[in-house]
């Protein structure tokens, strides 16, 4: 396939190929960002059973956790800077870079005694925080980004479960070790990781309409994001709340979905992940992808707002179905996934891509993300730490399930208090 420029795709004649290219962008979004997966969560489906780190009383697979997410968090800090700067034609370049440290670091995890495994598993960590961000700028301020950008959410929604059940299978049907598991299942998405960033590569820019539409994205100097965060705060505060809450959330969630399924009576059933976030992601990424339907991008704007609102509120029925009797475990798990997805992937995505364009601003929404999820792993890691510390007898299960009642009444109150900041402030503007 030819390089297309923006200016070909302006052309009636080159339209269609455009969109064959746009068509490209959400393969190789999802299969790029479905694949980083593979070097990131493999390792949460080992239990780790009766292993303790260094002689303390935590759990190995708890320091591993919390390793990775400080690798993680550092990242997403880095991210902040970096991800906006990198120049359009060393994105592939970074990227594959990126997931080679990845794996270079899973093979350390494989042959290096127990207690160093949290140093392989954070260094696992570092690179992986900025894969996102690099391919979001592929994908932000085109007329179908809500489409593009939903897919690549798609992509982490789904891909957790499914690389888990790879892990699972290599360790029971391949014979490998809980310690070798990650590398091999790496190895094994390590070719579609690939031509994955090929295609990405050959994506043109957007072009001139998509700018009309959107606002031009480029870099945004330091003095730039902080007038930017300064000027618009007031009004995204109180949803960054809510944002913070899901992040930590949506990690708790992922990072001990065996323990917490092994509690409502699901253990060793094969599949299981996969058929749990299946549901969720094509339902989060059909409501979010429709949402390229409002044209007006400050009606988009308060129609994200809804979304997070209706996302708080699912999670807070299906524990309150659950509490009940009337739904089941894995009924559950699928239901507060999807009103966590709903709001999570509404704020982290869309919301900035046309905050931005509704404001007019110059920029990219990477910087805003990444602000965002830099707290949001913070909070995260706090939470691990603070349930290890505070209440080791508790179990994943109790915890989760009362988490969720919090998440869903903050959400609903910070969703309400945001949204209708942002429009007095729209209405001030007009």
């Amino acid at each position: 396939m030819t390089q297309l420029t923006s200016e070909t795709c302006d052309e009636p004649s080159g339209r269609s190929e455009y969109w064959k290219v746009l068509w490209l962008a959400c393969v190789g979004a999802f299969t790029a960002y479905f694949c980083m997966y593979a070097f990131r969560k493999p390792f949460t489906a080992a239990q780790f059973d009766g292993v303790q780190w260094c002689g303390l009383s935590v759990d190995l697979k708890s320091a591993l956790l919390i390793s990775q997410m400080l690798g993680y968090l550092f990242s997403k800090l880095m991210g902040t800077y970096l991800c906006a700067s990198i120049p359009e034609n060393r994105r592939a370049v970074v990227l594959v870079g990126l997931i080679a440290v990845a794996e270079c670091a899973l093979l350390a995890f494989a042959v290096v005694p127990d207690d160093w495994k949290v140093v392989a598993i954070f260094i696992n960590g570092l690179p992986l925080g900025m894969v996102w961000g690099i391919i979001v700028r592929y994908l932000e301020g085109r007329r179908c980004s809500e489409v593009l950008l939903a897919v690549l959410c798609c992509s982490y929604i789904v891909s957790s479960g499914i690389v888990k059940d790879v892990g699972i299978w290599w360790m029971t049907q391949g014979s490998i070790s809980e310690s070798w598991m990650p590398f091999v299942t790496g190895l094994t998405f390590l070719p579609f990781f690939l031509i994955s960033i090929w295609m990405l590569s050959r994506l043109p820019p957007p072009n001139e309409e998509d700018r009309r539409h959107r606002s031009e994205r480029v870099s945004m100097p330091r003095a730039e994001q902080l007038a930017f965060l300064k000027r618009f705060s007031a009004g995204l505060l109180p949803a960054l709340v809510f944002y913070l809450l899901l992040t930590a959330f949506r990690d708790y969630r992922d990072l001990f979905a065996p323990e917490i399924l092994e509690s409502f009576g699901y253990a060793d059933s094969p599949g299981l992940f996969t058929r749990i976030e299946l549901p969720v992601s094509l339902v989060t990424t059909v409501a979010l992808a429709s949402l390229m339907l409002v044209r007006d991008n400050r009606r988009a704007v308060l129609t994200v707002y809804f979304a997070m609102f209706l996302g708080a509120c699912g999670i807070g029925l299906s524990t309150l179905l659950l509490a009940y009797g009337m739904i089941d475990g894995v009924t559950w798990m699928i239901f507060v996934g999807l009103g966590l997805y709903l709001a999570y992937v509404a704020f982290s995505t869309v919301l900035f891509d046309r905050f931005l364009a509704a404001t007019r601003s110059t920029g990219t929404s990477v910087f805003a993300i990444y602000f965002a999820d830099t707290l949001g792993y913070a909070v995260s890691l706090v939470v691990l730490l603070s349930k290890d510390l505070l209440a080791p007898q508790v179990s994943q299960m109790s915890f989760l399930v009362s988490s969720s009642v919090v998440v869903a009444v903050v959400g609903m109150g910070s969703i309400a208090c945001s949204w209708w900041l942002v429009r007095k402030q729209f209405q001030a503007n007009s």
